[in-house]
């Protein structure tokens, strides 16, 4: 069997103009998982990553922390822009409304965490439930390009091999959601596991799935033992 590892990326700069940079603790999330990784000698015979900068730098801190010594055994990355987040920056800004008239025309980041954090959860609740907006990209385009990147990355986890992917918790959210019930033809459910999972990715958090003769399944969600409580974040 094979193994795939679902890396979210480290913490971005929340609030900040652009928001796709790592923070000081993001870089330092990533390091700690290239220390854990190598500490348990694994080794990625592929990895591949989303085309973001939170997602290239993540990697490079991972490699950091892995050591020059263990890190050379790493193959060079493969970029995959399926594997990116879907843009929830501009998701957000387009649901303001649901906040109420009385921030009718209010700028997102005006928001502070608390209200940013109501504001995507019920915002991306009604992306994913099929819900008429201006979206960037739709529901079914953003599952649809998550599962085609998962179905590429199972077909390289041959075998004794482990890919090493490293996306953000929207990708793995999918996921997770399509794997903790495969079974399952009802659209709405596969909306309801996703918006579960996805509001409890830990930066850094490691998802691991096997891939064997019976397909992809998956064994855990979200692993960060590789953090201390100072950390662990999930903005």
């Amino acid at each position: 069997m094979g193994r795939l590892l679902l890396v979210r990326h480290g913490q971005a700069s929340f609030g900040a103009a652009d928001y796709d940079v790592l923070s000081p603790t993001g870089w330092e999330q990533g390091r700690a998982l290239g220390r854990w990784l190598a500490a348990r000698g694994v080794v990625p015979t592929s990895i591949v990553r989303g085309d973001l900068a939170r997602h290239r730098d993540t990697l490079a801190a991972m490699r950091e922390g892995a050591g020059e010594s263990a890190a050379a055994g790493w193959p060079t990355e493969v970029v995959d822009a399926d594997w990116n987040e879907f843009d929830h920056v501009a998701l957000v800004a387009a649901a303001v409304d649901l906040l109420g008239p009385e921030h009718a025309g209010r700028d997102h980041h005006t928001l502070s965490r608390r209200e940013f954090q109501d504001l995507f959860e019920r915002a991306t609740a009604r992306w994913s439930a099929g819900e008429p907006g201006d979206y960037p990209e739709t529901w079914n385009d953003f599952t649809g390009r998550v599962q085609r990147a998962l179905g590429l990355a199972a077909e390289d986890a041959g075998s004794g091999r482990t890919v090493v992917v490293v996306t953000s918790g929207g990708p793995i959210g999918v996921c997770a959601a399509h794997l903790a019930d495969p079974e399952d033809p009802d659209p709405a459910g596969l909306a309801r596991r996703w918006q579960r999972f996805n509001t409890v990715a830990v930066n850094t958090g490691v998802t691991p799935l096997v891939v064997g003769g019976t397909g992809v399944r998956m064994l855990g969600f979200n692993d960060h033992a590789h953090l201390d409580d100072a950390l662990r974040t999930y903005r």
